[in-house]
């Protein structure tokens, strides 16, 4: 059969939804040099009529599939189902709505945040995913990892930014093509290289954690001088309408403290120019017990979230680096990245 691709499609992601291989699509379909090939939406490719001999089970998505915008908006009508409210907070460069999610009904407010850097589609993947989870076991009235959900929920408050840069985590799981709005500007900052894996920005060339004002102008000096794939901090603080929505998204809740989550090296952050409070010491040892991760008080970097956080708030904040290896971190990364965070996100709502 005969399929045209959507925004967001990637090889991995039309394979799992015609329950076919990767490889089989590469057999029908000439045309695509690899499995690492970009799939343009409106473009037609040739589905084979293939019967698995094993079926592939709902949580097998989690181990064979990349994970961007249209995944999440997809899975809005179940989080609602399932007791999750919704909000915009605002929207992308490209116009792409940015979700909060929130559970609990606790006075206790906690933030996570993920997807800031366009190659590390595995924390939205992540912390999608614990959300879906937290909700079942809450509606279950069930234990998980020894972890009293209900109780814990009654408590606290989660609230969860899963995708802050959509722009930049499609164009690294799509690539530009020609109706791309952002196509010349983007070939511009990339040198005409149409390969993106190594894109951390948002579409407009601003990485996004680097856009706080908590030693920016520090950050900025050390950092490229135009728009880049990565470490640009734009021409000030807060001039991404990413970056601006989860800004004023805090400023309206009263954090007690936030987790960023980012990929590379196993490590968690948790200080920022002695400016955190004194008990974030026994809170991230406590997170790395759970986790395997290293505590490290400081990334030597300004321009953060986190960092911002701390500053403004006197309060808490960990920056969480899943992952080893180069981003974007291969599909089957994913089973580690769930098996070493799981706790440690559990943990995150009784500290």
């Amino acid at each position: 059969m005969k399929y045209t691709v959507q925004l967001g499609d990637t090889i991995a992601k039309v394979a799992y939804k015609f329950k076919v291989r990767p490889f089989d699509l590469l057999l029908f379909n000439p045309h695509i040099y690899s499995d690492q090939s970009y799939l343009s939406p409106g473009q037609d490719i040739h589905i084979p009529q293939i019967t698995m001999e094993q079926s592939l089970n709902d949580n097998d998505v989690q181990l064979k599939t990349e994970f961007g915008q249209a995944d999440l908006e997809k899975k809005i009508p179940d989080f609602k189902k399932q007791g999750i409210r919704v909000e915009i907070i605002g929207y992308s460069v490209m116009n792409k709505p940015l979700y909060a999610l929130a559970i609990g009904s606790g006075k206790k407010e906690i933030f996570y945040s993920a997807g800031w850097h366009a190659n590390e589609w595995h924390t939205s993947k992540f912390i999608t995913q614990y959300i879906e989870e937290l909700a079942l076991y809450q509606q279950q009235g069930f234990s998980w990892h020894g972890y009293d959900i209900e109780k814990i929920l009654r408590e606290v408050t989660l609230y969860v930014v899963p995708l802050v840069n959509p722009d930049g985590v499609d164009l690294v799981l799509q690539g530009i093509y020609d109706e791309h709005p952002y196509s010349k500007e983007v070939l511009n900052i990339n040198k005409g290289m149409t390969r993106f894996e190594h894109w951390s920005s948002n579409i407009r060339g601003v990485d996004l954690n680097h856009q706080w004002p908590a030693g920016w102008e520090i950050e900025a000096k050390e950092s490229p001088q135009q728009p880049w794939s990565r470490h640009y901090s734009g021409k000030a603080p807060l001039t991404e309408p990413e970056a601006k929505a989860v800004y004023q998204f805090t400023k309206q809740h009263s954090f007690a403290y936030v987790f960023a989550f980012h990929s590379q090296g196993q490590v968690i952050y948790w200080g920022y120019r002695g400016m955190e409070p004194s008990e974030s010491k026994g809170m991230v040892e406590r997170l790395s017990l759970v986790s395997s991760y290293t505590p490290v008080h400081t990334a030597d970097s300004d321009g953060g979230y986190k960092d911002w956080f701390i500053q403004e708030t006197g309060r808490p904040g960990f920056t969480i680096e899943v992952g080893v290896g180069t981003n974007p971190l291969p599909i089957h990364a994913y089973g580690e990245i769930w098996s070493n965070n799981c706790l440690l996100a559990l943990e995150g709502l009784v500290l």
